[in-house]
């Protein structure tokens, strides 16, 4: 899956609609920054918002994943649709589980420094104190980053939980 290709193609299509940024973005509820990440091709929608895109554009989420429109002649396989979407969600996860991992073994490894520090009984000497100290409060912060991100991240697929829903109840 192209990226930049995608975000080419939510471009025309938006353009083709002929809405701009924050008209899109206030009718899917997201930022229109959210809106131009995607058309850059920096980052994808959640696969939810992926759904609704392809229903307002009336396209299908495969075409999106192409970033082409498909030729009437083309068979639509339901198992490279599958594929394609399991690859989109995989990307997505693969992303967030290196960025928590990085930042857990950033705090793992500032607080064996914080630790060696005071077991050696350095926390008592001036200049150990202020680095102990810093290494100290670097490890937390950290690590509440890094609770904050996953908050965040457990809070968008809550989010996007609740649009399925309702966009199932729409649909009966």
């Amino acid at each position: 899956m192209n990226q930049q290709k995608v975000g080419l193609f939510l471009k025309k299509l938006r353009s083709e609609k002929s809405v701009t940024q924050v008209e899109l973005a206030e009718i899917l509820g997201v930022s229109n920054r959210s809106i131009s990440r995607w058309e850059n091709g920096t980052t994808m929608p959640d696969f939810d918002l992926l759904i609704e895109l392809a229903k307002y554009y009336e396209v299908e989420v495969g075409e999106i994943l192409d970033g082409e429109r498909k030729d009437e002649n083309m068979n639509n396989k339901d198992e490279e649709l599958m594929l394609k979407i399991a690859d989109y969600n995989n990307i997505e996860k693969s992303f967030f589980s290196k960025r928590m991992c990085a930042m857990f073994i950033i705090a793992l490894f500032g607080m064996t420094v914080f630790m060696v520090i005071d077991i050696i009984g350095l926390t008592r000497t001036e200049p150990y104190v202020t680095i102990a100290n810093t290494i100290f409060g670097f490890v937390m912060g950290t690590l509440w980053t890094g609770l904050l991100y996953s908050s965040r991240y457990i809070a968008k697929i809550k989010a996007a939980k609740m649009r399925l829903k309702i966009g199932m109840r729409k649909l009966k």
